[in-house]
């Protein structure tokens, strides 16, 4: 109903530039919207106030003679003017009951929506380091980007889902001479294992899994490895420095091809940990990205040539910088060490440039709230290469804090001792894990409450959601049992019986759900689609409790069974956009 109130409202505009009311270059952007206050009619139009100036006349004044201008429709109840120059739109019973038929003739396409016109957004999420399995705090970036992702494709975006895997870089070099170090120890060498080397289970796994495959070949006494390395660097020492010197023997120990193998095994088996655990999740990829492959295809030495032919880098120290600080960032950033290696930092802005290279509008991408004084060097980058610093979207996304009883949970990957995403599925399940993930701004903070996302009570939201879609299910069900059965098309002829003050705020309701999606994906904020789904559970209940859907009168049945019909697939909808399933029963 929107779209049809925004085309009388240009229409009424198209009119008065006609007419010379307004000059001829008039070009606005008409806003329709739900009236807060229903007293005030159905829609707010504050055109008049927006081109009040260009007219030269009070907003009021302005608004009148728009009122005038407004084609006759049969869906519009009545137009009046509100305070400065509001423009109020009542709409018709039967024009609202169109969003009754709209979702059961649409299914599961009702709500989406135009806005993206096509548009390519590429939007990377999770992206974590492939060194251990995810935890929960991963879980909330992975549950809030596949729901924005849904999100902005129903809206009408063309949405490419990746996932940039940080395969190259010393926190991989680490996980590589954990495993080996484990293997050692499994071969039945005595060490010390270092304190900030990765020490989960699944780093024992791993090596197992290469004592398995390659036997001893890969053996070297403990003594050779840790020569010359004291014990008290693990306890008191620089610890950084103990780990670095020990993946530096690693690698000359082992040889180029021994430790690719480590390297190699510890990559894919926790890579394809991660596809799993995310797949059950069910967050999917359309690309997996390797970090490995800026490098190897020459793009990240290519991209540091731009910014060095642009006249963005200096040397300094015996480093190569880049010249952040001229774009907006606090600080000169470098790029490439005195040992020549390239950090962290190059190979992200080869990363970024790779994806606007690939013709997407906008990137998308969403990082822990711990990575917020990295956006502005990124952008400065962007602005470096002549890129509109928009066009890379960055959100921030706080971890979420989970609590068993009043004990938090502690998420450190290289001691091991975290909850992860997968212990947290099996607790609660996916969709109470995905739906409390996204009922907040990411970058609100989140306490995540166990006993809450179980319980089966209408306190916990996801629950009390699916409850009233499989509320309606139990409906259809009983339906059936009476020998009873239900004529959509009666139903519709017979719509005007839906008076009751519960049908038509459940009527109203299902109506705002494409406005909704359009609202949300423009904020690009999921959450509101769980806060209108909590809303139009609230209905269903409601409405549930308080009247028969299964009447003698089969005109009246048949209409309220559309109905509920109608907020059924909307429910639905709502529901897979975030990634939680809709019951049939309960």
């Amino acid at each position: 109903m929107k779209e049809q109130l925004r085309s009388l409202i240009a229409t009424a505009v198209d009119r008065l530039v006609a007419d010379g009311t307004l000059p001829a270059d008039t070009r606005v952007e008409i806003q329709v919207e739900r009236a807060r206050d229903k007293s005030h009619g159905d829609y707010a139009v504050n055109t008049a106030m927006v081109l009040a100036k260009q007219a030269r006349m009070k907003p009021r004044e302005l608004a009148e003679r728009l009122v005038a201008a407004i084609p006759d429709d049969p869906g519009v109840a009545g137009v009046t003017i509100a305070g400065p120059g509001f423009i109020n739109i009542d709409i018709t019973a039967e024009a609202a009951y169109t969003a009754i038929r709209d979702a059961l003739a649409r299914g599961e396409a009702y709500g989406r929506a135009s806005l993206g016109a096509g548009q390519r957004i590429n939007i990377e999420f999770v992206s974590a380091n492939p060194t251990g399995p995810l935890h929960v705090g991963h879980g909330r970036g992975a549950a809030f980007g596949g729901a924005l992702a849904s999100l902005l494709a129903t809206a009408g975006y063309d949405v490419h889902r990746e996932y940039y895997v940080n395969d190259a870089g010393r926190q991989m070099d680490i996980l590589a001479t954990s495993v080996w170090l484990r293997y050692l120890e499994l071969e039945g060498e005595s060490l010390r294992f270092p304190d900030n080397a990765y020490r989960g289970d699944y780093v024992r796994a791993i090596a197992e899994r290469l004592m398995h495959r390659e036997e001893d070949h890969f053996l070297h006494p403990a003594e050779v490895v840790f020569a010359e390395l004291p014990l008290d660097a693990c306890e008191g020492g620089d610890k950084e420095e103990y780990i670095d010197t020990l993946i530096a023997r690693a690698k000359t120990l082992l040889g180029p091809e021994a430790y690719e193998v480590v390297f190699s095994l510890a990559l894919e088996t926790v890579l394809e940990d991660i596809r799993e655990d995310l797949g059950a999740f069910g967050v999917t990829y359309d690309e997996w990205f390797s970090e490995r492959s800026l490098t190897d295809s020459g793009a990240v030495d290519q991209a540091l040539q731009r910014l060095d032919e642009a006249g963005h880098l200096y040397e300094s120290e015996g480093a190569t910088w880049f010249r952040s600080s001229a774009f907006g960032d606090e600080k000169d950033r470098v790029v490439r060490r005195e040992n020549g290696s390239v950090t962290y930092f190059a190979s992200d802005i080869a990363y970024h440039l790779n994806k606007l290279d690939r013709g997407y509008d906008q990137c998308i991408d969403i990082w822990g709230a711990d990575h917020h004084g990295y956006v502005p060097r990124v952008h400065a980058a962007m602005r470096a290469f002549g890129h509109e610093p928009d066009r890379l979207d960055v959100r921030l996304v706080q971890f979420a804090i989970l609590y068993r009883g009043s004990e938090r949970m502690q998420m450190s990957t290289r001691s091991g001792q975290f909850v992860t995403l997968r212990e947290l599925r099996d607790d609660v399940g996916a969709d109470a894990a995905r739906f409390f993930y996204v009922m907040r701004k990411p970058e609100q903070h989140l306490d995540f409450d166990l006993e809450l996302a179980k319980s089966q009570s209408n306190d916990n939201p996801v629950y009390y959601i699916q409850y009233a879609h499989a509320r309606i299910c139990s409906v259809m069900a009983q339906l059936r049992e009476k020998g009873l059965q239900h004529d959509a098309d009666n139903g519709d002829r017979h719509l005007t019986r839906l008076t009751e003050a519960h049908e038509t705020e459940l009527v109203s309701a299902i109506g705002r759900y494409p406005e909704v999606i359009e609202i949300a994906a423009a904020a690009r904020e999921p959450h509101q689609i769980a806060h209108f789904l909590r809303e139009l559970a609230s209905h269903v209940h409601t409405y549930y409790n308080a009247h028969q859907f299964l009447v003698d009168d089969a005109d009246l049945r048949d209409a309220r069974l559309n109905l509920v019909l109608a907020a059924r697939q909307v429910i639905r909808n709502g529901l897979h956009l975030l990634g939680v399933s809709a019951p049939d029963a309960m």
